[in-house]
Parts: structure tokens; C-alpha cells; sequence
């Protein structure tokens, strides 16, 4: 269980709440009978399971499904599940049915619900050699944390995510619940005031989502780290990560990830005062918000809405009464605590706006009390919430301990009849030592296949290595090529071509040419000077003199400048933390890189504006390059790609980098290069 599960089994159950009151009157006398259609009809699915096992998941599902709808209908398929579980008598079917139990108690008895958590993890931990429970175990550590969570003991809970982690990351590292358990520790350190952990851990679960995630993952990874990068007010690095959020959002078409992208952009602009671009995304977040149901984050938005109108450089005072009235009405229905302090604090700068500061005084005061409120009942719970799972766990202490003096009786009991068994055990012996003999022999045949696999490995590790040194020999030896031609054709033929020019222009003076030669003549010269230009133009791109004296940076900004002059294509350079050169040979590779890229726009994507950004943090470089063109189906690259892409593919294997390539008939192109410097 995690927050997103938890938020939308809430969600389900408000929204079968107000059908419930919109149909109350006309089914008053016919819901008892539907209800037991209902339940009938799923024990006939549980029913027509040919296993126990399979009957016991069944019923596990169906208490899961009724869990916030109807708790009556929850617990009798949890009374049907433990019954089967009970028959079975095995470790998963014991595991499962702490599980969710757990699951029912989470709201009503916080407290058991952990300790029922706790047991289940630890009867996973004492089987560890059932690999299959590990997955169990992780999801049990991070069960526990979301209840230390809800009931305000975010240590507690930050201790038990971090246990789930550790489990995904050794077992499970493309479990897309690594990345969502991820995000819930920088939850909780975000809750503790400790924004930096919080970013530490939206990176880790990044780093997961672009080894081994789909663009959901990916999706919700960027749009943890663009809300962390904003709490430290890290808004370039924020800026970058939430547009990155919405290429994959745009395309996964996830409405929940939607909403969360485009209010965490409404917040980038409202940190840095961009009023209009604020309201525009909060404007884009509301329908979002609406669609999915969640009365929460409508109010939430438009309170947002609300508090940018009133800006001073705004003033929509009209517009903001209405987004306020429209939040209160959702406020007062489902009695959103934390959402109300933050409406009467706006309702008072409303009522300093429109002169009432009388009731802006009495808004303030009751911001005041909801917040003392807050700050109270979060104290109790988490007290409450220790306190009792103190007292359940020494109530589980007693009951070990008789448990185990029980045991202690029956061994007590057993060791009475030992001598009748002595022949038995004896026999058994032997054909124990039968078996660990034959493992062992099989444990051997098992490591000598491993080395060989290790050996085989190793002869890919360097036959790879060959390829690199020779991939590296292949680019050193084009741009040294590359570099003499360059100054061949400038230092050689273009210095004999500008004497020839020189030559023919002191002959003009000293000749008589008719009028009609005359202009043929300078046609003549001016043919000369074109091609002294063009042959200047191509040693330059060939070996552009700025990236050797002045870096990347430079030579890229100077590079689509030149395109721009052209008028085929409109090219915006951006660049972010390049101030660092470079070594020379990456400078040369990613100039090239690019160079080929930009080319490929020009050739093939009929496009009228592009975009080439460069970001560097630290020691990873991420490259962007956009275009509005035509697009294309990428699927064809799996197939035929062709000399330009294969070179740019290359020269990212060098480095040692990452190539992505996003694209959609009609919509453009997307090209996203990550590297580690």
C-alpha cells in the first residue's frame, strides 16, 4: 500500500458515498436485496476457484475492493479468506492474512494494524529461503510506514520505507514500487523539515526510473524531483525536471500524474513571481482535478487560483471571491482541516482588499485556531498512536512467551519417546548424509559452471574494451583528419586562390577590356570570391575554430547563430552551468553530436523552429534537442537507421551516454542525450 493506492481507495469512496445520497430515496426499500446480490454474486466467483489457494486471493481481492465502500462486505471476506488460510496452514497463507488485516485496521486501529505488519514481516524474515516472500516483505515495511505516517511519527516511518528500500533495491530494483517507496521516505523528510535528504532520495528514485522504468515511471520520478528541487529553491533545476515531467505525462496521458505536473508548475512561477504563467497552470491543473474526482486537490487549486488573482500586480478581486466560494463549498462538505486555515488566510487579505477589516480580523483569528488545532491533534495522534502499539507489542511479548512454554512442554514430551525413534533417526541420518554428499557434488558442478559464465563474461568485457579502443582509435583518427584537411584547404588552397584573386585585380588596371569583357570580367572575380567564402565556410565546419580556443559553448552558440542567418531554421540555444570547460576529445564528440542532429532537422523535418539545450550539474551533462516539424514513427528506427543516426548512436556509446529519441507524426521531435562526466 502506498499513498497514491491509499488516495484513490479514499477517492472511490467518496464517490460511491454521494451516489449513495443522490439515489437514497428511490432504492430505500430495495438496497438490502441489492447488497446481497451483490455479495452473492462475488462469493459465486470465490466459489468457482479450484484451489484453495486460488480461493483465499480471491477473497483477499474482494475485501480489498469493498475496503471503503462497505467495511461489513470487507470483513466478511476476510472471515472467508482466514477460514481457507486456516485449512492451508502455510506461511504465505499466514502472511497474507496479516496483511490484510492490516489493511482493514489501518483506519480504525492504526496501532494493530502495525503490529499485524510487523508479525507478517517477521514470519517473512524467519523464511527467508522462500525467495518468492521477499516481495511480501517489502510491501509489509512499506505498509508500516505509510500507517507511522498517517498517525504523524515520521522517524518511525522514515526507518521502515528505508527497510522496504533496502529489500526492492537488492531484489526488485525495476519495481515500480521502488520508486513510489522512494518518494514517500522524501515525503516524510520533507514533513521533518529536512529538504535535502528529500531531494537525495527523488534522485535515487530518478536514477531507478531511468535505468529500468517505462515513461510513468519516469513521469512520476521527474515530478518528485522538480517539487524537491523547489523546496530549496533550486528553480532552474526544478524548471528542468517538471518540463521533463510533462513530455512524459503528455504522453502517458495519466490524469493524477497530470494534475500534480501542472500545479507543481503553477508553484515554480508563483516562487518566482510569475504571476500570469501561475495562474495559467493552476487554470490547466482544476479540470485535471475535477476529472479525477478528488475533492481535495480541487479545493487546493482553487485556493491557488484565488491567492495569485489578489496579487497586487493582478487584482482580479471578482474572480478570486468566486474561486474562494467555490473552495469553501467543497471545504465544508468533506471537512478538510488544513484546507480551511489556508482559506480564511486568504478570505482575510480578500477582506483588506475590499476594505472589511473587521472580518479580515476575525479570518486571521480562526487561521489561528485551526492551525493551534492542527499542530495539537498531530501531537495526540502520534502520542496515541506509540502509545498503543507500545502496549499491543508487550501484549505480543506475553503472548510469545506462552507460546514458547508451551513448546517447551511438548519437547519435554517428545523427549520421553526418543529411544523408540533411536533406529529411525539413525537411518535417517545416514540417508542425510546421502543427500548433503550428492548436493555438495552438485554444489561444485554448480560453481564450476559459474566460473565458466565468469569467464565467458570476462571475454566480453574485453572483447567490448577492444571494440571502445578501437571506436576511440576511429574518432581520433577523423577529427585529426578532419583538422588537417581543414588547414590544408584554408592555409593552402585558400591562400592560392586569394593570390589568384590579387593577381587578376592588379591586372585590371593595367589592361584594356572592352566593356562587355569588363563585366565578365568582374562576374569573374566575384566567382572567385564566392568560392574563397565557401572554402572558408567548409575548413570552419570541418574544425570550427572557437571549440578549440574557446569551448563547447561557444563554438554551439556561434554554430546555430550561422544557422539563423541561413533563414531555414530558427534555432534557441540555451545553456546551463557551462562556464567549465571540458575535456578537448568530449567537447569535439558532443560538438559533433549535435552538429549531426541539428543536420538532420534541416534535412528531413521540415521544421521552422528548434531548440538545443545544455544542462551540467555536477558531473552529469543532459543534452535537449526539440523541434516543431513534421515527426516521425520511431519504430522505424529499430530497423533502418541511417548513416547519421548510427554515428550519433557511436559517438553516445563512446561516452558512455544515454539516447533517447521521443516522436509522434504531427508533433515534432523530442532528443534527450544524458551523460556522466
Amino acid at each position: 500500500m502506498n499513498f497514491i493506492f491509499y488516495y484513490q481507495c479514499v477517492n472511490m469512496y467518496r464517490r460511491y458515498t454521494k451516489l449513495f445520497y443522490l439515489f437514497a430515496i428511490t432504492i430505500l426499500f430495495t438496497l438490502p436485496l441489492m447488497s446481497q446480490v451483490i455479495v452473492d454474486t462475488f462469493q459465486i466467483y470465490v466459489d468457482k476457484e479450484k484451489t484453495d489457494s486460488a480461493k483465499m486471493i480471491r477473497a483477499i481481492r474482494i475485501s480489498n475492493y469493498f475496503l471503503n465502500m462497505d467495511s461489513a462486505v470487507a470483513w466478511k471476506y476476510f472471515r472467508i479468506a482466514n477460514q481457507i488460510a486456516s485449512k492451508q496452514n502455510t506461511v504465505f497463507a499466514k502472511i497474507s492474512i496479516l496483511e490484510i488485516e492490516g489493511v482493514l485496521n489501518t483506519k480504525s486501529n492504526p496501532a494493530k494494524a502495525y503490529i499485524l505488519y510487523k508479525q507478517a514481516a517477521e514470519l517473512c524474515e524467519a523464511n527467508k529461503q522462500q525467495s518468492s516472500l521477499n516481495s511480501n516483505r517489502a510491501s509489509l515495511f512499506n505498509n508500516m510506514g505509510v500507517v507511522s505516517y498517517l498517525n504523524g511519527d515520521y522517524e518511525g516511518a522514515i526507518n521502515s520505507f528505508r527497510e522496504s528500500v533496502i529489500i526492492y533495491e537488492e531484489y526488485y530494483p525495476a519495481e515500480p514500487n521502488l520508486i513510489s517507496t522512494l518518494n514517500n521516505v522524501a515525503t516524510c523528510y520533507q514533513a521533518i523539515n529536512s529538504p535535502y535528504k528529500a531531494v537525495s532520495y527523488t534522485k535515487k528514485a530518478l536514477a531507478y526510473a531511468l535505468k529500468y522504468g517505462d515513461d510513468k515511471m519516469r513521469a512520476t520520478a521527474y515530478i518528485g524531483n522538480g517539487a524537491s528541487f523547489l523546496n530549496i529553491k533550486k528553480h532552474d533545476s526544478a524548471f528542468l525536471m517538471l518540463k521533463k515531467a510533462q513530455t512524459f505525462t503528455e504522453i502517458t496521458k495519466n490524469q493524477y500524474d497530470q494534475y500534480l505536473c501542472y500545479s507543481t508548475i503553477g508553484d515554480y512561477y508563483q516562487q518566482i513571481n510569475n504571476i500570469d504563467s501561475s495562474i495559467y497552470y493552476f487554470s490547466k491543473a482544476l479540470p485535471v482535478a475535477k476529472f479525477i474526482n478528488s475533492p481535495y486537490d480541487i479545493a487546493h487549486t482553487l485556493n491557488n487560483l484565488a491567492n495569485q488573482e489578489m496579487d497586487d500586480r493582478k487584482k482580479d478581486i471578482r474572480s478570486a471571491k468566486k474561486h474562494l466560494d467555490s473552495s469553501n463549498a467543497i471545504i465544508e462538505m468533506y471537512n478538510f482541516s488544513a484546507t480551511k486555515k489556508e482559506w480564511h488566510q486568504l478570505m482575510a487579505e480578500y477582506c483588506r482588499l475590499t476594505g472589511n477589516l473587521k472580518d479580515a480580523f476575525e479570518h486571521l483569528k480562526k487561521y489561528d485556531v485551526i492551525k493551534d488545532s492542527l499542530q495539537n491533534e498531530t501531537s495526540i495522534k502520534r502520542i496515541d498512536f506509540l502509545e498503543a502499539r507500545y502496549e499491543s507489542e508487550k501484549k505480543l511479548t506475553v503472548i510469545n512467551t506462552l507460546e514458547n512454554e508451551k513448546v517447551l512442554q511438548q519437547l519435554s514430551l517428545k523427549q520421553k519417546s526418543t529411544l523408540n525413534y533411536f533406529l529411525v533417526s539413525a537411518l535417517a541420518a545416514f540417508m542425510i548424509v546421502g543427500f548433503l554428499g550428492f548436493r555438495n557434488l552438485r554444489h561444485r558442478q554448480q560453481l564450476a559452471k559459474q566460473q565458466d559464465e565468469l569467464q565467458q563474461q570476462r571475454i566480453r568485457e574485453l572483447e567490448k574494451d577492444k571494440q571502445l579502443v578501437a571506436v576511440d582509435s576511429l574518432l581520433k583518427g577523423q577529427e585529426e583528419e578532419r583538422s588537417r584537411l581543414a588547414k590544408d584547404l584554408h592555409d593552402g588552397l585558400g591562400g592560392l586562390l586569394s593570390g589568384v584573386k590579387f593577381s587578376l585585380r592588379n591586372m585590371k588596371d593595367n589592361l584594356i577590356i572592352t566593356p562587355d569583357n569588363m563585366t565578365v570580367f568582374e562576374r569573374s572575380l566575384e566567382m572567385l570570391d564566392n568560392s574563397i567564402k565557401e572554402l572558408r565556410r567548409v575548413a570552419h565546419n570541418m574544425m570550427p575554430e572557437l571549440l578549440t580556443k574557446f569551448g563547447l559553448d561557444e563554438a554551439l552558440k556561434e554554430y546555430c547563430n550561422s544557422i539563423n542567418t541561413t533563414n531555414l531554421l530558427k534555432v534557441n540555444y540555451q545553456s546551463i552551468g557551462m562556464d567549465a570547460r571540458m575535456e578537448k576529445s568530449q567537447e569535439i564528440i558532443i560538438y559533433r553530436i549535435i552538429q549531426e542532429l541539428l543536420n538532420n532537422t534541416m534535412k528531413h523535418a521540415v521544421a521552422t523552429e528548434a531548440m538545443v539545450q545544455l544542462v551540467k550539474e555536477e558531473s552529469r551533462l543532459s543534452i535537449i534537442i526539440e523541434d516543431n516539424g513534421k515527426g516521425f514513427d520511431t519504430s522505424i528506427l529499430k530497423n533502418n537507421k541511417g548513416a547519421g543516426l548510427t554515428s550519433v548512436q557511436s559517438r553516445v556509446d563512446y561516452l558512455k551516454g544515454r539516447l533517447d529519441i521521443h516522436s509522434e507524426i504531427g508533433k515534432g521531435t523530442l532528443i534527450t542525450i544524458e551523460f556522466n562526466l
